[in-house]
């Protein structure tokens, strides 16, 4: 029983759990409540913009950053980890929305919440790490791009209704009506971008979205600007959360939305633990990414209840929060407290923020997501990298993220088995001048031992090549030693040619011998040949080369006095 608990432990505890339990003081709550009000300041303008971007109202950002916050924070495997809406997650909600309306986003966040309490029960969280490093820069900066794209309408205070949903479309649309942009809203954009250089460069310190907010107010209620509003849009800002329910939901609901819950759980897991795993290599912690999943999970689920939209892990969000000199995830809690607490006592000031620094804010982090520098790395890398990254691009933007990750999953598998199947070099005794010699080669060669070396991975994109390779072996030789001390893996493709070969090989009396092979490959080669009942007689291993060719000089010399 204590080993079961162990496990369990080691496998799925949270963060929050294993720190406190370690013993917490109160000088360690104070390092949280400090770090938990500095990642509220950043956090509540961005969960307000990033509502309105998934075509929410910012009271509904709050209520996700407040709730899914709390959540992941107290149920995640990371030790800072700050949780809430991100800009990966505002283009599929609004797909959603605009597909199967509000109860399908409930429905869609629901089943996200299940789909990634399962992945964390069963222990995914560590395969993220194979997620092909081009599909993911590809698909972030077609999600940034299309997220400035929604924005330019704000961004210019364009009075546009029923805007097209294709992305060259709305481009055409904007163009269009560039000439009847409110000026005043195109100023408040402008002073907004002017604050944020202004602030990054000079003082670094201040939180730079929230005093754009202040000061475009300001500006805006000062001056009597004629732009539209939080308040003209959206009405006042509730000061308290709401009831936790659910609407009514059916099994064709459920049905429906279920490709975009997995679109949302793939992303809420890749950018929930590539946060965790970055904050890891900044504090020195270790993330458990099983209990991360099952957090994040929890979080979606509770979201669903309080009206919110997805949440998960923030990037930005968690490394401010470790400047801050966070002590644990109770810092992630308080963020939740103090941004409830800015609701209530905020509100009535809320309305009064022009939507224009709003969608400057996302523009901004819009822009951060395309990541130019790394896709000009990818550019100037090999082919088969750029290919992918700029398709899966394309596809984000033109078509869908669905069809992105999927497109750029298959095109960098291709692209891997194709390199691979580039690593595998066959030889022959004639090849292989540094290591037979002349006479040695000669007496293998008229004792009929065929010596063949294979190196790299034996799987099902080298099989033909082998296949042919194998065909081009003299037909009848007494023994053909087969060297693989650098064969590396093998799947079931692989071991397959060589049980036909050897059942080849025994049709026309010729000893097998394999040299040097490696322990995956010889369980697999075992299981191979267990299941296509090859003899273990028809072949036969040795430890190295040297002892298959003694092993072959003295099976030909039996032959031969057999013959004799």
């Amino acid at each position: 029983m204590q080993g079961l608990w162990n496990k369990i432990k080691k496998d799925y505890m949270p963060k929050s759990v294993e720190i406190i339990s370690q013993g917490y003081s109160l000088n360690n709550f104070r390092r949280d409540c400090i770090s938990g009000l500095t990642v509220s300041i950043v956090s509540l303008p961005l969960a307000m913009a990033l509502a309105i971007a998934s075509g929410l109202s910012p009271a509904q950002g709050l209520y996700t950053a407040i709730v899914a916050g709390f959540i992941i924070a107290l149920c995640g495997g990371s030790r800072y980890q700050i949780g809430g809406p991100t800009g990966a997650f505002a283009i599929l909600v609004l797909e959603v929305l605009q597909g199967y309306g509000y109860n399908g986003l409930i429905a869609s966040m629901l089943l996200t919440g299940i789909i990634l309490i399962i992945a964390g029960l069963c222990k995914l969280g560590s395969y993220i790490k194979y997620i092909p490093y081009p599909v993911v820069i590809g698909f972030t900066a077609g999600i940034g791009l299309t997220l400035i794209t929604s924005q330019i309408k704000d961004l210019f205070g364009m009075n546009l209704e029923n805007l097209p949903k294709g992305f060259t479309d709305k481009w055409i649309v904007y163009i269009t009506n560039l000439p009847a942009s409110n000026l005043y809203s195109a100023l408040i954009s402008a002073v907004s971008l002017a604050l944020y250089i202004f602030i990054r460069k000079f003082t670094p310190k201040v939180p730079v979205y929230l005093a754009i907010l202040v000061v475009t107010t300001l500006l805006a209620v000062g001056l009597n600007l004629p732009v539209e509003t939080i308040g003209s849009k959206y009405g006042d800002l509730p000061k308290t959360l709401p009831m936790p329910q659910l609407p009514e939901l059916s099994f064709d609901l459920f049905r429906s939305v279920f490709a975009s819950a997995l679109t949302v759980a793939f992303l809420a897991a890749v950018e929930s633990l590539l946060s965790a795993k970055v904050v890891d290599s900044m504090s020195g912690d270790a993330h458990n990414p099983n209990a991360e999943l099952i957090g994040e999970g929890l979080a979606n689920m509770g979201s669903a209840f309080f009206m919110g939209l997805p949440a998960t892990g923030a990037i930005a969000r968690t490394a401010t929060n470790y400047r801050a000199n966070a002590y644990s995830p109770v810092s992630g809690m308080m963020q939740s407290v103090f941004l409830f607490a800015f609701m209530f006592g905020l509100s009535p000031l809320v309305k009064y923020i022009p939507l224009a620094s709003l969608a400057l804010i996302l523009v901004i982090i819009g822009w951060n997501m395309l990541n130019l520098d790394k896709m000009w790395g990818l550019c100037k890398s090999q082919a088969g990298d750029r290919y992918t990254l700029i398709v899966t691009v394309l596809l984000t933007v033109l078509v869908n993220l669905s069809a992105a990750i999927a497109v750029g999953f298959i095109m960098a598998a291709v692209i891997f088995m194709h390199r691979m199947s580039k690593e595998i070099e066959l030889a022959n005794m004639e090849d292989m001048v540094q290591d037979i010699n002349v006479a040695v080669a000669q007496d293998l060669r008229d004792k009929k031992i065929v010596v063949v070396r294979v190196a790299g991975p034996l799987f099902f994109g080298v099989v033909s090549e082998i296949s042919q390779f194998f065909r081009n072996i003299e037909s009848r030789p007494n023994v053909v030693i087969i060297r693989m001390g650098h064969v590396s893996m093998i799947d079931a493709s692989g071991a397959n040619l060589i049980v036909e070969f050897i059942e080849k090989m025994h049709k026309n009396h010729t000893k097998v011998i394999i040299s040097n092979i490696k322990t995956q490959p010889k369980r697999i080669l075992h299981q191979a040949f267990a299941n296509a009942h090859v003899q273990l007689s028809d072949i036969a291993t040795a430890s190295n080369y040297d002892k298959a060719v003694a092993m072959a000089k003295r099976y030909v010399s039996r032959l031969k006095k057999r013959c004799e």
